[in-house]
């Protein structure tokens, strides 16, 4: 039988199909490995929290135990509220976080301040900043550049060197240990300001001019036409003042005087230091989780908005 030559035979190609699937696995692999930094940064900020919940619901016997567990053994709610803790003390037993405060409603007082507090800076804050920035940005009033030029500028000024003079007036006005103090002082928002007139650049200065025409005054093209415009960056604004308010704990340090009037952050600052030491932990780390719910859902609530106010508003000057 004739064997054909050797340079005469073919060499074999690899299908087409094969190439394909190679190239393909490769860019998945490097894709993995340019997140290999998010992911590890992510454990970062996962650990924390999950160490936060593990110890929510560990009784105080594990909260002592040496080496620690990272998976509680005996799930409890005790540290939320222990119905069998009496005053006069049971072993095993020790106050949850709704039984330590002596205050009316206990630990629902400082969420209810929280949450009025953080609600009407929030609203307040986005209605005037709202306003003010339609004005700097749509009407051609005299000085408005050298205005908004002061207003950013004042951007670069630490706000802790207004704790000094902001509590100098709210001493003199009395207005200290009050929901006053809390909210006047918070409501002017430079940054916010800052990102709604660059978002208002986006506007055509004809839908204004429209309005005009049609007999619209300026306080109705600013609810009906403006605000309704402004919904994603508003609701980019609110993540940001959200978390910032309910956060806040040193001025709310300054002026609060009585528990009462306490927000969480002061509040929890305040079981922190009243009742040092590892059996205590429970009721800390349970007020902590307590306070981190609202701000995470609020988060995923308005996120799909917090990036498309982001993105609509360009940043352009």
């Amino acid at each position: 039988m004739a064997v054909a030559p050797m340079d005469t035979i073919a060499p074999v190609q690899p299908s087409k199909h094969s190439a394909e699937s190679g190239a393909s696995r490769s860019s998945r692999i490097n894709r993995h490995l340019l997140r290999l930094p998010f992911y590890l940064l992510s454990l970062t900020m996962i650990a924390p929290f999950y160490w936060l919940i593990i110890t929510v619901f560990k009784p105080p016997r594990e909260l002592a135990q040496t080496p620690p567990s990272f998976v509680p053994k005996s799930p409890t709610f005790d540290n939320f509220y222990d119905p069998d803790w009496t005053p006069k003390g049971v072993t095993g037993h020790l106050q949850g976080i709704f039984q330590r405060y002596q205050v009316d409603f206990g630990f629902w007082r400082f969420l209810f301040n929280s949450i009025l507090i953080t609600t009407t800076i929030t609203v307040g804050s986005l209605l005037i900043c709202s306003l003010a920035a339609y004005v700097i940005a749509k009407h051609d009033i005299k000085g408005r550049r050298t205005i908004f030029l002061m207003i950013v500028a004042s951007m670069m000024v630490p706000w802790q060197t207004t704790l000094i003079p902001n509590y100098v007036i709210m001493r003199n006005l009395g207005w200290l240990d009050s929901y006053t103090a809390y909210i006047i002082p918070a409501l002017a928002k430079a940054f916010v300001l800052f990102f709604l007139v660059q978002f208002l650049q986006s506007i055509p200065n004809e839908l204004i001019q429209a309005a005009r025409v049609d007999g619209a005054g300026e306080w109705r093209i600013w609810w009906k036409i403006v605000l309704p415009l402004l919904r994603p960056a508003l609701a980019a604004m609110s993540i940001f003042i959200v978390l910032a308010e309910w956060n806040n704990f040193l001025w709310p340090l300054i002026i609060v005087q009585s528990d009462e009037m306490a927000n969480v952050p002061v509040a929890l600052a305040r079981l922190n230091s009243y009742f040092a030491g590892p059996d205590h932990q429970g009721a800390i780390m349970a007020g902590g989780l307590i306070a981190s719910v609202p701000t995470i859902v609020f988060f995923l609530i308005f996120q799909k908005y917090f990036t498309r106010g982001i993105a609509l508003s360009g940043l352009k000057g």
